[in-house]
């Protein structure tokens, strides 16, 4: 992750952000990364594997699936080494 410096910011201007990080229950460097990510906008989204995956079985879901029968496990070896 990159890292950046703001010099001469204004007072108010702190104080404004201070506020609204505040309200927002953020730290003020969340906030600025907020902002900045609203005002510049995602280039690409993040992918969600979930919607994907949900998106491509949504025509089939509900479908009743026949299972086939299985055997009962074999009993686990013994080795009697008398």
């Amino acid at each position: 992750m990159a890292s950046i410096t703001i010099r001469n910011l204004d007072d108010e201007v702190k104080r404004r952000l201070r506020m609204r990080a505040a309200a927002n229950g953020r730290s003020m460097e969340e906030e600025v990364r907020q902002i900045l990510r609203a005002a510049l906008g995602d280039a690409d989204p993040p992918f969600n594997l979930a919607a994907a995956i949900r998106s491509r079985v949504a025509a089939v879901s509900g479908a009743d699936l026949d299972l086939p029968q299985h055997d009962p496990m074999r009993p686990p070896p013994e080795f009697d080494w008398d």
